[in-house]
């Protein structure tokens, strides 16, 4: 594809960018830093805002931008930054939501309307009182906004909801290059993976993520349940970190689980190339890492049909309904005894993957929204 250009080619003085962070969200930290890269290239300015410790992880100025430290939180002096931040800029990008509130109020107030982008990456998740607070921090944001993309059409829908004038589905791509299966496993990676997490001569499931109510990880240990008179017995396997972490490790040592809890990893293209099934009983997701890590790695995927994730995967991929953990572990159980079904999703799965946006369409799609939102519109 070719990208739209800048107005920097056009002899003009370069666009002037502001893209507006979180720092909790590792998709959308991965995205920034991918979508920095190509703008960049392309001869616009970017300034990426960001906490500190997301710029170490993320090297947003080794991507060519700048970088403005904006703690997290949405107190004065963090939206103080902010405005600093945005001053001369010609157009506000924030992703995720609470990102995007916080940018909303660094711009009220100017004499000059900045046009916002805001990206939606995924839902926040919360319950009772909360909840209700995160539905009015939506409203606020998309009525503020100039264009809201949604990563997925159910946040768009969500977005048109809420109350956004303009919302469209965004192209995004899973960062970073891929690494190419190896069928043959020359260098024995599988055999050590599966060695290290105890997976030897038993199948491997594995599942990511962070370690929270909505990934219905107590579905999956309920499966797991159905799981211990099989012979050999599957490992699943958790990798992710979070505020369940204690309650999920007593019921697996109670119960006697097959299960590990394996804490947060950076190895998770090695993990799913040693698995023989990719688990994903969320109770929603939007565009999963997992899942397209896993369609990418040809690791048969079992998950349940929420959010995007039908949208994401076509028919390559196992879909159930959530919480309904005695289908999960039928579906297991049938998977693992009929290796031409495992073949069938693998090969689906590679073609489904070619069909998603590349890095490069990314910049494509969000430079031409740029474009139209900062470029004089000609006189009728």
């Amino acid at each position: 594809m070719t990208p739209v250009s800048s107005p920097s080619l056009h002899g003009q003085s370069p666009l002037r960018t502001v893209q507006v962070l979180g720092g909790g969200n590792a998709t959308s930290s991965a995205h920034v830093r991918s979508l920095a890269a190509g703008l960049v290239a392309r001869g616009v300015k970017v300034t990426v805002c960001a906490p500190v410790e997301a710029d170490r992880a993320y090297d947003f100025t080794g991507a060519g931008a700048d970088h403005v430290h904006v703690p997290r939180s949405s107190d004065p002096v963090s939206v103080a930054a902010l405005r600093a931040a945005c001053a001369h800029a010609d157009l506000v990008h924030a992703h995720g939501l609470h990102a995007s509130f916080r940018t909303v109020l660094a711009l009220s107030g100017r004499r000059v309307r900045t046009p916002l982008v805001v990206t939606w990456h995924d839902r926040a998740h919360a319950e009772g009182a909360r909840a209700q607070l995160l539905r009015l921090l939506e409203r606020r944001v998309v009525k503020a906004a100039t264009v809201v993309l949604g990563t997925t059409s159910a946040l768009v829908d969500r977005a048109r909801l809420t109350g956004a004038r303009d919302a469209r589905l965004a192209a995004v791509a899973l960062p970073g290059p891929r690494r190419p299966v190896e069928p043959d496993d020359p260098d024995g990676l599988r055999s050590k993976v599966r060695a290290e997490l105890g997976a030897i001569g038993r199948p491997l499931l594995i599942a990511v993520g962070s370690l929270e109510a909505h990934r219905g990880y107590d579905v999956l240990l309920n499966a797991a349940r159905a799981w211990r008179h099989l012979d050999p017995l599957p490992l699943v396997v958790i990798a992710g970190e979070g505020p369940l972490r204690a309650g999920l490790q007593w019921r697996i040592e109670d119960e006697g689980l097959p299960v590990r809890l394996i804490g947060r990893r950076d190895d998770v293209p090695d993990l799913l190339a040693a698995a023989d099934l990719a688990l994903l009983p969320s109770r929603w997701e939007a565009r999963s890492v997992l899942a397209q890590e896993a369609l990418h790695a040809r690791v048969p995927l079992v998950a349940t049909a929420v959010g995007g994730i039908p949208e994401l995967v076509g028919d390559a991929a196992e879909l159930l309904p959530y919480g309904d953990a005695n289908a999960l572990a039928e579906t297991v159980v049938r998977l693992l005894g009929d290796p031409e079904r495992r073949r069938l999703l693998q090969d689906r799965g590679v073609r489904q993957a070619a069909t998603w946006p590349t890095e490069d369409e990314t910049v494509a799609q969000v430079l031409s929204i740029y474009d139209e939102l900062t470029q004089p519109q000609p006189l009728l």
